[in-house]
């Protein structure tokens, strides 16, 4: 897997990125494709490239989806245009494809009943199987190539697949879903129904909630709370939903075996969302104050990096007695641009986004709590830019552990090669990136503070244990490690 990122992107190191948001919506007398567009708003996090929705009135479906952010895709008329009782949509942020108008979804199919639509989150691990299976249902059935789709052509065949059934959707997901492998959440919808599914390990996160008049189904609870849903419960692991006018049916596609991705507790989710029962926000506090515990320092104040690093360190300020300070300021409007920005604009780096406040900074020991450490670039030029605002010492802390292996299910880390943490001891990190120390949460401290037992989250980006089994080609070029230790 490939570390991918729009070519106009002014920031040299961007953040691992979440590959997708979805949302559902079955609500007869309302306006679904209004709650859509704040379900996707408040998931804009996990992805900014493009987004889409697409709604059904009974009769038929229609899908309408763009590059952007959600704000810049769908304007008031577009929505109005947009009615039904039936929606689903999607936030996307490219892993392996190129992040162009094709690519967005939800993806579209003609299908014997009518017509179906599918958005969704995650990374499938067996598309070469999957490819042999279409070509034996459908010989005519084209194959884009997986350099020109998103997710290696997942989401495109998950939909041709099911389009070949000539029963219902819902006897064609029992009939596609257990041949899938990777991690999987998916929304999608007939002209008559809602579904909802996730894969068995349940990687990524799936909840349900409930309205008035309907059902919601979104990757966070914040999403549920932005359009005034209760919670109800999460989608299970290999559990399939469909939602229509006789009610909510739920069955198990496949034997639960969870294996919750350990990286949404640190960066990737919102910090006020919960998942499995545990507020995020909370959780980053806590990994704020192991940090305090495995790796304390003599310091002024803690500093840390918007926004997800600010938990963190509150939580390593609370522990180590060392006052909290808002010192980094973070500007919340830029992110992916779509300008071609000029070289001069590009060596501003890390000043787009971050800026120091001198006065809390000038002459002071600082402790500087960040989430991860990728390639290191970011952090090389934080620490020179606190530096030139004054900082007598720079102690960098981070809230996971090294990054050492590429992610598979859906998060666009780097390749191994262009990881920092293969290739460097920490030491070697913390010169450089030209910090007095550093120092990261040990993967038990990680765990401990989640408050899951280490068989039920998935590690492999920190340990290199993947859950489900990866392609053969990427495996035997990795020299993954022996399993030799417990997942109790």
């Amino acid at each position: 897997m490939t570390l991918t990122r729009a070519a106009d992107d002014p920031v040299g190191d961007p953040k691992p990125g979440e590959e997708c948001g979805v949302f559902g919506v079955w609500a007869p007398g309302e306006e679904v494709s209004k709650l859509t567009f704040y379900g996707l708003f408040a998931l804009q996090h996990r992805g900014q490239e493009s987004a889409g929705m697409a709604v059904s009135d009974g009769d038929r479906i229609t899908v309408y989806k763009d590059m952007g952010l959600v704000s810049q895709v769908f304007d008031e008329h577009a929505l109005n245009s947009l009615t039904g009782h039936i929606a689903i949509g999607h936030d996307r942020y490219s892993t392996t494809g190129a992040s162009v108008w094709r690519n967005a979804q939800p993806t579209y199919r003609a299908t014997a009943s009518g017509g179906l639509a599918l958005a969704h989150n995650g990374n499938l691990t067996n598309t070469d199987e999957l490819e042999a299976w279409l070509h034996e249902r459908d010989a005519d059935e084209p194959i884009v190539p997986k350099d020109s789709m998103d997710s290696t052509n997942d989401t495109s065949l998950v939909t041709a697949l099911m389009a070949t059934f000539d029963g219902s959707t819902w006897d064609a997901a029992l009939d596609v879903l257990p041949r899938l492998r990777g991690a999987f959440c998916f929304t999608f919808m007939d002209q008559h129904a809602l579904y909802a599914a996730r894969d068995p390990h349940g990687i990524r996160p799936l909840v349900l909630g409930r309205l008035e008049r309907g059902w919601v189904v979104a990757s966070e609870t914040a999403a549920l709370d932005i359009v005034g849903a209760s919670f109800v419960r999460e989608v299970e692991p290999g559990e399939l939903i469909a939602i229509d006018d006789g009610g909510l049916r739920s069955i198990r596609f496949a034997p639960a075996d969870p294996k919750g991705c350990l990286f949404e507790y640190v960066y990737l989710a919102r910090p006020d969302t919960t998942i499995a029962r545990r507020g995020v926000h909370q959780v980053r506090v806590q990994i704020g104050r192991t940090l305090a515990f495995e790796h304390p320092v003599d310091a002024d104040i803690v500093v840390g990096v918007p926004e997800s690093g600010i938990p963190a360190a509150e939580g390593y300020a609370e522990a180590s007695g060392i006052p909290f300070s808002r010192a980094i300021v973070k500007n919340s409007y830029v992110g992916r641009t779509f300008i071609q920005p000029s070289q001069t604009i590009r060596q501003l780096g890390i000043r787009l986004k971050l800026n120091p406040i001198r006065d809390a900074i000038a002459g002071r020991r600082l402790v500087v709590v960040d989430d991860s450490i990728v390639r290191g670039n970011t952090q090389r030029a934080l620490v020179k830019m606190l530096r030139e605002a004054g900082a007598a010492e720079v102690h960098v802390r981070i809230s996971s552990p090294p990054v050492e292996w590429p992610c598979f299910y859906g998060i666009d880390f780097a390749t191994r090669a262009e990881l920092i943490a293969p290739g460097m001891t920490s030491d070697e990190i913390c010169r450089s990136i030209g910090a007095d120390s550093l120092g990261y949460v040990s993967l038990d401290g990680l765990m401990a503070s989640v408050g899951l037992p280490k068989r039920q989250l998935c590690r492999a980006c920190f340990d290199g244990h993947y859950p489900v089994q990866i392609p053969d080609a990427a495996a035997s070029v990795l020299r993954l490690p022996t399993r030799g230790d417990s997942d109790e």
